[in-house]
């Protein structure tokens, strides 16, 4: 089981769901850094569960406990070890999910995978939870990048067939970044704030769960950073988008829509401004060849609905070998698409990172 990524930041997670703790090993990160560790809580709160009905009840603090690699506030150099440690767990929730597969789940998969050793409770290591420590690393990096002048921001693009407006790819703010931060639903249209909770509200009524999209911006980068090939940019924060359970899809710019274009559609015209190149449109997403262009860097993922659903549901019993039905008990988040917004923001920090340093 590979827990580790990068090359000159490397991240190196550990934890099960309802173990004791949860963790990261970052490797890389500069000597002399102040952290504002203040900035990084506010970040792993709004990841942690428990804050309102749209997500699970499941009560944890999320707050991250330093072990090493920070001393009276800055970096030294070494690496940096943190755990968040679980308090509110329930395994009994999760006692006769040892031979009964959830479907969407990851329980037979890692089944078959792991010979049955895996730890399930809660899903273990494959739990959305593991995403806690990514948030960790994300806030941190986010600090090293608005050193050099690079914002990142996201927003629910959409929670089911509720849609949000996208970014202007052309002209993207840092005040509108700034501003989607404050929002307990980020969403760029306020109108749609209250259709996305009747959204949410409709299928946990019903035991059920809804799915949508999220769209993640980065400014400032210059034009340069990343490489051809197998270590694009698209490549890192794809690996990383990948990374985050729920994600399923992931596209850059126009994406799939782009498909449909003819060239000179599709092409993004440069024109040079106060002695600056820069585009007339941005739709590949400001990344071209593997390598940012100086436009701002857009890409959109999507999330899969809470595969744990009240719902009674068809599966199999992989100790009797025998076909039975399932109703999930325990705690549960009907839409998990407004907690993933910082987690969406924290992989793009994190692979920003490693390509500038790179």
């Amino acid at each position: 089981m590979s827990g580790t990524w990068g090359n000159k930041i490397e991240l190196s997670i550990f934890g099960e769901s309802h173990g004791k703790a949860i963790g990261i090993v970052i490797n890389g990160i500069k000597p002399g850094f102040e952290i504002d560790m203040d900035k990084i809580e506010k970040e792993m709160e709004r990841r942690a569960p428990g804050r309102n009905k749209m997500s699970t009840q499941r009560k944890e603090g999320d707050k991250p406990k330093i072990l090493s690699g920070i001393f009276e506030g800055k970096t030294t150099g070494a690496p940096i070890s943190m755990i968040i440690e679980n308090s509110d767990t329930r395994s009994k929730d999760y006692s006769k999910l040892k031979d009964l597969m959830r479907p969407g789940h990851a329980d037979y998969a890692g089944n078959r995978r792991y010979g049955g050793f895996n730890d399930y409770r809660g899903g273990g290591h494959f739990s959305g939870r593991i995403t806690a420590p990514l948030v960790f690393a994300g806030a941190l990096a986010k600090q090293l990048l608005e050193e050099k002048g690079i914002k990142i921001g996201a927003h629910i693009s959409s929670v089911g067939k509720v849609k949000d407006d996208s970014f202007n790819r052309i002209n993207i703010s840092e005040s509108l970044l700034e501003h989607l931060l404050k929002k307990e639903l980020p969403l760029i249209k306020d109108e749609k704030i209250e259709e996305v909770k009747k959204e949410i509200e409709k299928v946990r009524l019903k035991g059920n769960s809804i799915g949508g999209t999220i769209e993640c911006a980065i400014i400032g980068v210059k034009a340069g950073i990343g490489s051809p090939f197998f270590d694009s940019l698209e490549s890192k924060i794809a690996s990383l988008a990948f990374s985050v359970p729920a994600v399923k899809g992931i596209e850059f710019g126009l994406g799939f829509e782009i498909s449909e274009m003819t060239g000179a559609e599709a092409n993004d015209e440069y024109y040079v401004e106060n002695g600056e190149i820069k585009a007339y449109s941005n739709n590949n997403g400001g990344i071209t060849g593997g390598i940012s262009n100086g436009m701002p860097i857009t890409y959109k993922v999507a999330i899969k609905p809470t595969p744990s659903i009240s719902i009674e549901q068809r599966t199999v019993n992989i100790s009797t070998m025998e076909n039975e039905k399932l109703v999930i008990e325990g705690r549960h988040d009907p839409c998990i698409v407004q907690r993933a917004v910082v987690v969406i923001e924290a992989i793009a920090a994190i692979a920003i990172l490693e390509a500038i340093e790179s």
